[in-house]
């Protein structure tokens, strides 16, 4: 993982064409801004993870539907 510091206002840039900015910092959060390209998903980590979730959930009864359809 590479760890930056970054001050209020300040960016970086990922592969030419997302840039992250920080536009405020209270305490111990930030706030930050992401200019992305729209076809480039961009979610908070747990809600990344629960859609994975609920993927892996939906992936295992469709198997299961196909395996009961196929030896049922």
């Amino acid at each position: 993982m590479l760890a930056l510091t970054r001050k209020k206002g300040e960016s970086l840039v990922i592969n030419n064409d997302i840039e992250i900015t920080i536009l405020e910092i209270r305490g111990d959060q930030i706030k930050l801004g992401v200019s992305a390209p729209k076809e480039v998903p961009i979610y908070r980590k747990e809600v990344y993870t629960q859609i994975q979730q609920e993927n892996r959930k939906s992936a295992d009864a469709q198997n299961a539907q196909a395996l009961k359809e196929l030896f049922g």
